[in-house]
């Protein structure tokens, strides 16, 4: 399960682009979870996913 908090979940999602996805769409694919509930999550603390970096910044 991942984390309902957006703090948290920002942790949780890079760390795992970091160290495992090669990509958001990859991630969200293998953990099963809908990447625009992910993406609205973290955009509501103004972050934003960023292709070239593969995580949200």
């Amino acid at each position: 399960m991942i984390p309902n908090d957006p703090v948290m979940l920002l942790s949780y999602v890079n760390t795992q682009l970091r160290d495992f996805y090669p990509d958001f769409q990859a991630f969200c694919r293998d953990q099963g979870i809908d990447a625009a509930e992910i993406t609205e999550k973290l955009r509501s603390i103004d972050y934003e996913y960023d292709e070239t970096c593969n995580r949200f910044v």
